[in-house]
């Protein structure tokens, strides 16, 4: 087994630290990567302080991966040495399932195994990308793009898809008035991704404080939820709104601003229940519901769509040693949008 550098969280509470992190054998089906960058993710914050369920430690976490194949398996037909590759929030499932077989892996019938965090298929716990190395089944491994900046394209693989799979899956497109709940790291994908797509996008933040990146990244419209006025000029305007905000809101008052039909999408992940009216849904037939990521298909087909339009997330490059502050400064909301950890640095 290889042994490379990581970084690792010791427990709930400790700072991630320097860890020697033992990689499994290449397989007849393995593909291993050298990364080059690793997004942090706010999942990453959540899952190694305990507050999405126990984990397992030391726990190295990161599901925005990107890099170079250094070598295949024997029997890999997809993937070859040299070629760019990205790993997302999945290193395998099922594969046969009904949703598995849909192209739904995300939503294994079985439960995908994640990248981090998860029991991998012999019994260990899987180990993510703030790390010098991966091996990844080859069919969990995706293609990147030339076009596409490396050093930038690594939260597309968590940020990117996550935004991209709903505004699809509810058909935003031209004509359609959509909402963007939060402006951070998920928030300002959305505001590219939708205004790529065609639609009319509103930003809704809870202050002013972003309004010219927001407005500069495609937004047409951008209020402040602080602003009690904006609920009442706004009622019942949006198509679709994605929530990207992990933290609770009051669902009522932004399902109000729903269109007859309209839709409200969660991607943010609070720990706690969030409450709803029943009134504000029945009263125009609108919807409440929730996505997660994509299945690979879909994220290859977001990538080559990043890459048609442009599209990359807003990153701030930073050494491993910075991973402690970066987290702060993530549940400060003190970041424009992403980091990346320099994979070299590690």
């Amino acid at each position: 087994m290889p042994t490379v550098k990581s970084y690792a969280a010791p427990s709930a509470t400790g700072p991630l630290v320097p860890h020697p992190l033992e990689r499994r054998d290449v397989g007849a089906h393995d593909v291993l990567i050298d990364i080059a960058y690793a997004g942090i993710c706010h999942s990453d914050i959540h899952t190694v302080r305990g507050e999405w369920g126990p984990i397992t430690y030391p726990q190295v976490v990161g599901h925005e991966i990107v890099g170079h194949v250094r070598e295949v398996g024997d029997e890999v037909t997809r993937h070859q040495v040299g070629d760019r590759v990205g790993v997302g929030c999945m290193v395998n499932s099922c594969r046969t399932c009904a949703q598995c077989t849909e192209g739904q892996e995300q939503y294994c019938l079985e439960g995908n195994i994640g990248t981090y965090a998860s029991v991998d298929v012999d019994g260990s716990i899987t180990q993510g990308g703030y790390s010098q190395a991966v091996v990844v089944n080859e069919d969990f491994v995706l293609r990147v793009p030339e076009s596409l900046d490396l050093a930038r394209t690594a939260p597309l693989l968590c940020a990117g898809i996550t935004l991209y799979s709903p505004l699809q899956h509810w058909g935003v497109g031209p004509g359609t008035k959509v909402a963007i709940v939060g402006m951070g790291g998920l928030g300002h994908m959305g505001v590219k991704i939708a205004h790529a797509l065609g639609a009319e996008v509103t930003v809704l933040s809870q202050s002013l404080r972003k309004q010219e990146d927001g407005l500069r990244l495609g937004a047409d419209h951008f209020y402040a939820t602080s602003d009690p006025a904006t609920f009442e000029q706004l009622a019942g305007q949006f198509d679709v709104m994605v929530n990207t905000v992990s933290a609770p809101l009051d669902i009522t008052a932004y399902l109000n601003l729903l269109d007859v039909d309209g839709s409200l999408i969660n991607v943010g992940a609070p720990p706690e229940p969030l409450e709803v009216a029943v009134f504000a849904l029945i009263g125009k037939r609108r919807t409440f519901a929730g996505s997660m990521i994509g299945g690979l298909a879909e994220t290859q087909e977001m990538l080559d769509f990043c890459a048609e339009h442009d599209i990359l997330p807003e990153t701030e490059l930073i050494d491993a040693s910075y991973i402690n502050e970066a987290y702060e400064r993530v549940m400060a909301s003190d970041v424009r949008y992403r980091f990346v950890i320099d994979a070299s640095t590690f």
